[in-house]
């Protein structure tokens, strides 16, 4: 038996070198921190945005909460999931994009039901009748 035999691991890799890709995730505590900072932040304006009734209109409010989700969504995907273009070789990305057109055809198709259904299935409850 070598002395090289003696470097190798369990799972049959050289001791000597890392065996890091450029496409390997680093795990860190200061990204989860930073990721957890960022949620907090990104949870807290839009509650003090409702509870401080900053904007006149609710579709205002509505439009910048939706902006805020959007962003701690990307958030949670960089720091949580670890998702990235790079990683898994761009399936990571790919299975995402996938991932999106499918909700975004769900909501649509969902959206595009009920504003149907609720102007075609109640006619007769969109005027008000003048009963004797």
């Amino acid at each position: 038996m070598s002395a090289h035999d003696d470097t190798m691991d369990a799972h049959g890799h050289d001791g000597h070198g890392h065996g890091h890709g450029e496409s390997e995730i680093h795990i860190s505590l200061s990204g989860y921190v930073t990721g957890f900072v960022l949620s907090v932040i990104l949870t807290a304006i839009p509650f003090w945005l409702v509870m401080g009734k900053v904007f006149d209109k609710s579709s205002t409010t509505a439009l910048v909460l939706l902006a805020f989700g959007a962003v701690q969504i990307v958030v949670h995907m960089i720091y949580f999931l670890h998702l990235n273009a790079k990683s898994e070789g761009g399936w990571n990305m790919l299975a995402l994009m996938f991932t999106l057109v499918l909700v975004v055809i769900a909501l649509t198709g969902t959206l595009w039901v009920m504003f149907h259904l609720n102007s075609n299935m109640m006619p007769g409850m969109q005027t008000t009748k003048n009963l004797p």
